[in-house]
């Protein structure tokens, strides 16, 4: 994922090529983008989704043949027709720019700290290699680290707020349009009066991020019995959006890494409980992580299957089978 082994060798080549010596960082950024395979395959899908779209299905100017696009009638214009379009193309396209005034590309432009190659990392691997939204490897495609909220929207440079997409999945998503995440940012927000969690004692908070906390369990089942929890009221688990399920696994290994340094502890489970029937008695959401010990009880078997009184062993079943 050491991208220096394409854009150094790039700006050495283009320092050769000219005939000074030198070249400015815009003309060597050019050149590195045409290496870029990513961004070539992200604009040909813009490319088919929008104007190849328009100027073909909607308005007829185009066709596409065998993958090209062809304009109609072209063989009929004169090179003079042809200078004087190409000219109207570009009134236009100044005329738009000199409107905006460069405001049309903001949400291109990262007007921010770009993403620390280690973050990427961990954001990856935290993703394992895959695309979050449609699960294509790295290997098949390439991957994008993006902010799940936009900056521009209020969103994060917290690694919670970040996830991996591949450039297709990345290019859908839209990040202009306000109503895309208004109802999520204001979400994140929520807190219920009267909810234990929602009303923590901030003493109680062991570690935090934007997103979720951690805290002792008040009624620990083993020493280090620990809670995270989002700071977002929410029901249980199903209902936690990318990024506070981001959050949470992040204090998971943080508190599983803490907890760690105790050598007694050679295991862990961990667990949430979604509804009543499943023995959930705080509807705020709270993944346990208990840490676990040789000798903590008589059979370690079966682990978590013996939420269900006697459906813990399974070897009864193998058992049965092979009779």
């Amino acid at each position: 994922m050491r991208m220096s082994h394409i854009y150094q060798p790039v700006m050495l080549i283009e320092l050769l090529r000219s005939k000074t010596g030198s070249a400015t960082a815009k003309h060597i950024a050019k050149k590195i983008l045409g290496y870029d395979k990513s961004q070539i395959e992200y604009y040909t899908e813009i490319v088919r989704k929008m104007p190849g779209s328009v100027l073909t299905k909607n308005r007829g100017i185009t066709e596409l043949v065998d993958g090209k696009y062809s304009l109609n009638g072209y063989q009929n214009l004169s090179q003079e027709q042809i200078t004087e379009l190409i000219e109207m193309c570009r009134l236009k396209i100044r005329s738009f720019e000199e409107k905006r005034k460069g405001a049309h590309w903001d949400h291109r432009k990262k007007g921010r700290k770009p993403i620390s190659g280690s973050v990427r990392y961990k954001v990856l691997k935290r993703a394992k290699f895959k695309c979050e939204l449609c699960g294509i490897g790295a290997a098949e495609k390439a991957l994008e680290v993006d902010h799940i909220m936009p900056k521009n929207l209020g969103g994060k440079d917290d690694i919670s707020n970040y996830q991996a997409l591949c450039y297709t999945c990345n290019s859908q998503k839209r990040d202009t349009d306000n109503e895309d995440f208004r109802s999520l940012e204001k979400a994140y927000e929520e807190r219920e009066a009267g909810c234990i969690f929602c009303d923590i004692d901030s003493s109680r908070i062991i570690n935090e991020n934007t997103l979720a906390y951690a805290t002792q369990d008040k009624y620990p089942v083993a020493e280090g019995h620990t809670l995270i929890i989002p700071k977002r009221h929410v029901k249980d688990y199903f209902g936690l959006f990318q990024a506070e399920i981001n959050a949470i696994n992040a204090l998971v290994i943080e508190e599983k890494e803490k907890l760690g340094k105790d050598t007694s502890i050679e295991g862990f489970n961990i667990g949430v409980n979604c509804g009543e029937v499943a023995g959930q008695t705080v509807f705020h959401c709270h993944v346990h992580l208990i840490p676990r010990r040789k000798g903590d009880v008589k059979n370690p078997r079966g682990g978590v299957r013996h939420v269900i009184s006697g459906k813990g062993d399974y070897g009864a079943y193998v058992k049965k089978e092979s009779l």
